[in-house]
């Protein structure tokens, strides 16, 4: 069965950097479109980045320019590196396939405070 693995959360202050990652087990991963998504308190979840196979990458209008998506194939991993972290970043990261959705991990937590 699939699993996904997020890490690499914590709290940070505002203007610093984290970098998440996502270890994907169980299911074939390399032709996988992949995604980040958050959900902050309240809200509801919303896509963050995306990164196809070929590696074209997408971002959300609140991230781009700050956050980069990337994959490392041999590792099952897809990562997310968060720059110029704000207090909006704060949330609940989770990775998942953009397409046929793989049982949700547990998330890691970003909570960006001064």
């Amino acid at each position: 069965q699939a699993q996904l693995v997020e890490s690499g959360g914590g709290l940070v202050q505002p203007g610093g950097s984290l970098r998440l990652s996502c270890a994907v087990s169980g299911s074939i991963f390399s032709t996988r479109a992949m995604g980040w998504y958050r959900q902050a308190p309240g809200k509801q979840r919303e896509s963050v980045a995306t990164i196809f196979a070929g590696g074209t990458t997408n971002y959300a209008a609140p991230v781009k320019g700050r956050f980069t998506i990337s994959r490392d194939n041999t590792k099952n991993t897809v990562y997310l590196q968060m720059n110029s972290l704000k207090l909006e970043d704060t949330g609940v990261y989770y990775c998942n396939a953009l397409f046929n959705l793989l049982p949700w991990g547990q998330g890691t937590q970003v909570t960006v405070s001064s």
